[in-house]
């Protein structure tokens, strides 16, 4: 009988051990998966640096995202499919994804840019209040981070973060991007920014979740997000 206490014992603290890590990653229940592909094989996006907003995880609607419809507006659609990684990326999935696009006449090489984007650079678009993307992450480091986002916005949209289902901003600004002086209409949406102080959260060591929520009026792009370690 003290044998098989001792053992009970023992797996009692096994268990234990395991729902602490759990709820410390917050995977307790999650089922989705890192994203990676035949060129991005990286599994989690580290921390610090950026998370690629159109890296998302693997696992669906509902899991892994949420999205106001089940068409991808970008992939395979403004961007037909013909057999390119950028027309294609990511076609079949609910959310909306473009690429940065260096043309005459000019789209997101825009002079009316606040800060110049990469050319051919993936980006999460069409967004709309409710929607959600999740990434697993891997924190090299404990401490405080600054957050900022390289984007575009129509108008003064909200965003939030949380980590681990947890929300750890609240409602952010995501300053509007609309120049007067650009009278071409669609091109409002291609004017990129970088506001390099958005918020500060504090992350712990190990792998674990982050979900960038779309809260208030959305018609944001969202290219990447910058976690910098300050303290």
């Amino acid at each position: 009988m003290p044998a098989i206490k001792s053992v009970l014992t023992l797996m009692t603290i096994i268990s234990g051990i395991g729902l602490i890590e759990s709820c410390q990653t917050g995977k307790s229940n999650y089922k989705g998966t890192p994203f990676s592909d035949s060129l991005y094989k990286s599994g989690p996006q580290t921390i610090p640096g950026k998370l690629q907003c159109e890296y998302y995880d693997f696992g669906g609607e509902g899991v892994a995202f949420h999205d106001s419809d089940s068409i991808n507006s970008g992939s395979g659609k403004l961007n037909p499919p013909d057999g390119s990684y950028l027309h294609e990326f990511r076609m079949k999935e609910a959310v909306d994804i473009s690429f940065t696009k260096f043309r005459d006449p000019a789209i997101d090489n825009s002079p009316y840019n606040f800060v110049e984007p990469k050319k051919d650079q993936f980006y999460v678009g069409w967004t709309a209040p409710g929607e959600w993307t999740k990434y697993t992450v891997n924190v090299e480091k404990t401490g405080t981070y600054q957050l900022g986002i390289m984007y575009t916005s129509n108008q003064n949209g909200k965003i939030s973060l949380s980590v681990n289902d947890i929300d750890k901003t609240g409602p952010i600004l995501i300053t509007s991007t609309f120049v007067m002086a650009d009278t071409i209409a669609w091109r409002q949406w291609h004017h990129w920014n970088y506001l390099e102080n958005i918020a500060r959260i504090d992350l712990k060591k190990g792998v674990q979740t982050l979900t960038i929520h779309t809260v208030e009026i959305g018609q944001m792009n969202y290219d990447y997000i910058n976690f910098e370690l300050v303290k």
